[in-house]
């Protein structure tokens, strides 16, 4: 349901020209969905930039720890 209604706006943003706030705590979908994202640290921002290079290259400690704390799936032995 939550990929359905992603990409329903999605469609709408590409369609309509439209500019979004999403707020959310899934990196997956700030990855998918964003060009550009703000890291928040208790309700300042920290850091702001296009996605590839906040997730390439974070220049905070709080973006990197927020980064590390994703799971990385692992190839199965």
């Amino acid at each position: 349901m939550q990929a359905q209604i992603l990409n329903l706006l999605q469609q709408l943003q590409e369609e309509r020209g439209l500019t979004m706030l999403l707020i959310t705590h899934n990196l997956a979908v700030v990855q998918h969905m964003c060009d550009r994202a703000a890291v928040l640290n208790r309700g300042e921002i920290v850091e702001m930039g296009d996605c590839d290079t906040l997730f390439r290259a974070p220049r905070t400690d709080v973006t990197r720890q927020l980064l590390d704390a994703v799971l990385e799936p692992t190839a199965a032995a």
